[in-house]
């Protein structure tokens, strides 16, 4: 049996989140563009141009994100790699890292540039016409999803409020101390994520409308899996769920690199859950990722966790025991906003950036996709 290597992140790029809609800060940089962007900026940063492999995430994967568009970077950027696209859903980023790490402890791979990209302006969602849409819980929004969990948790519209003041005055907050600085690359001028809105109000949240009620079809569905739930409550608002944007993110793993590591990989884990209360999968890939690894929440110093919507949020803290000086601290994706396949190598920037700024020892990136998966990624500082 081969040797177990131990995997290292070396460094983290991602580009600033832009808003999802025309006139947004990235709506006019193609997927492919932010890719060769990130590529670029990695090779000034460490010399690495050349690669075993490079792995990028992405949920729509077709017009500007079809074709293999890792390949398509690698060979428009002239970095050398074979290139590969995967797809989770909103997971694919994460579980890009995932597989690189994977590789990389088998020794199949030394060196693997893992992340993921979404142009969510310019490539919509469900436009890949996915035969996942046209079935009855594939068609469930997450928001409805969410709006089940917060039923199902007992979670009121005041906490959820509440939640969406907090990641918004914390992720203002970081931005206004520069603690996403590190990691950032500077891209058609934007130099920071476009959702963040400073001085935001609670009494603004209170008089938001719920999002995702005055939809009984989806409501029937729910309901036909789960009786007993009598009626949704729905709660969530635009302001307590993640707003959409553009982003790209890249995450140099490897092993036995001349470069100083920033991070161990010390585990990676991913879960299911049922379709119906899908977004609690993340929430089970921690709990996996820590239980294989034979630490508890405590152990861990710095959580980054999707922020598919603010009832989620509350279910995983109350439930693993994690206050809010470990949680999302710098803001989190309802704030920033969420680039689907990105997400999970921005989550992992963001921990390992924090992990560092702390001097903490353990961190977790973790995010919930459609369809019930979940995974994670725990990382140890160097």
């Amino acid at each position: 049996m081969n040797e177990v290597n131990e995997v290292y992140v070396y460094e983290c790029v991602r580009t600033p989140r832009g808003k999802a809609r025309p006139g947004g800060g990235l709506a006019d940089v193609t997927p492919l563009a932010m890719l060769e962007g990130l590529l670029g900026a990695l090779g000034e940063r460490t010399g690495i141009t050349t690669a075993d492999d490079l792995i990028v995430g992405c949920a729509t994967q077709n017009a500007e994100q079809g074709g293999n568009l890792a390949r398509t970077a690698a060979l428009t950027s002239g970095f050398e790699a074979p290139g590969m696209t995967v797809n989770r859903y909103c997971t694919s980023g994460i579980d890009a890292v995932r597989t690189a790490a994977a590789l990389v402890a088998s020794g199949a791979n030394r060196t693997v540039v893992a992340g993921g990209v979404e142009s969510v302006s310019r490539v919509p969602m469900f436009s890949d016409r996915g035969p996942l849409w046209s079935l009855p819980v594939g068609s469930l929004h997450m928001g409805v999803a969410a709006d089940v969990v917060a039923t199902v948790e007992g979670f009121g519209r005041e906490e959820l409020d509440r939640y969406g003041l907090r990641t918004q005055t914390l992720a203002a907050e970081a931005w206004a101390a520069g603690r996403y600085e590190r990691s950032l690359v500077r891209l058609n001028g934007l130099d920071r994520d476009e959702h963040v809105r400073p001085g935001l109000t609670i009494d603004a949240l209170i008089g938001m409308e719920p999002a995702f009620a005055g939809t009984p079809e989806q409501d029937a569905v729910v309901l036909k899996h789960r009786p007993d739930l009598g009626e949704i409550r729905h709660l969530h608002t635009r302001g307590t769920s993640p707003s959409l944007c553009d982003a790209a993110g890249l995450v140099l793993v490897g092993t036995g690199l001349d470069l100083a590591p920033l991070a161990r990989v010390a585990g990676t884990a991913t879960a299911i859950s049922d379709p119906i209360t899908m977004l609690t999968a993340g929430q089970l890939a921690v709990e996996r990722v820590l239980a294989d690894a034979g630490l508890i929440p405590d152990d861990v110093e710095v959580f980054e966790f999707a922020e598919a919507f603010a009832a989620l949020c509350l279910k995983f803290q109350r439930d693993l025991g994690v206050g809010d000086d470990r949680f999302n601290v710098n803001g989190g994706t309802i704030a920033m906003g969420h680039a689907f396949g990105a997400t999970g190598a921005l989550l992992v920037a963001a921990c390992v950036d924090e992990l560092h700024r702390r001097g903490a020892r353990y961190g977790v990136a973790a995010v919930s996709g459609a369809a019930g998966s979940g995974s994670a990624v725990l990382l140890e500082r160097v």
